[in-house]
């Protein structure tokens, strides 16, 4: 049966998990890569690894087709655009949709805002929270990409992951969370999605 490139990736995890490990030098690693990306069936594949533990014959199965679902987190009517609290308290929870760009303000106030419910209007989202004498705190589910690029001057704009938080898939929504936090803190904590 002829090699997919999926087949010859899972292999070359193995030889590369092997060099980590000790059992192979790097220049039999070269050696065997070599061999392996020029396979073109499956029994090809099996001498690289024949010496290496974890390489049995489920390994050389082929590999299943991937299929692509469609993220039902994307999708739908964004709500309300902002969130401003002066002198008071806002809050965006629960089940809502995250629209393109939104913005939160917060000065001698307080804002929370918490994704692991939401939906995203499309595949990248901005929130630009600007917190004066003030805080901002975002929760994001640890199953989307989140980037931070806000400054904190005389405050801060600071990210953080509790524990328990996995690896988001690189397929997922993105987040870009930017602004100021001035005399204040705007925190953005990445937790595990809610059961």
């Amino acid at each position: 049966m002829r090699a997919s490139n999926a087949d010859r990736e899972r292999i070359a995890q193995i030889l590369h998990n092997a060099l980590s490990e000790g059992r192979i030098t790097v220049d039999e690693l070269d050696e065997r890569l070599s061999a392996v990306y020029a396979a073109k069936t499956l029994a090809e594949l099996e001498p690289p690894i024949a010496d290496l533990p974890g390489a049995s014959s489920g390994v050389l199965e082929p590999a299943s087709p991937r299929v692509l679902v469609p993220d039902s987190r994307i999708g739908g009517t964004p709500g309300s655009t902002t969130s401003i609290a002066i002198m008071s308290g806002a809050s965006r929870k629960g089940n809502w949709v995250v629209p393109a760009q939104y913005n939160s303000f917060a000065f001698w106030g307080g804002v929370d805002i918490d994704l692991r419910d939401a939906r995203f209007a499309g595949r990248t989202s901005t929130i630009t929270a600007v917190a004066i004498m003030g805080g901002i705190d975002i929760v994001v589910p640890d199953d989307i990409i989140v980037e931070v690029t806000g400054v904190g001057f005389m405050g801060a704009f600071e990210s953080q992951d509790r524990p328990g938080a996995g690896t988001p898939p690189p397929d997922a929504p993105v987040v870009r969370i930017n602004g100021l936090a001035l005399w204040g803190g705007v925190t953005v904590v990445r937790k595990p999605r809610k059961a």
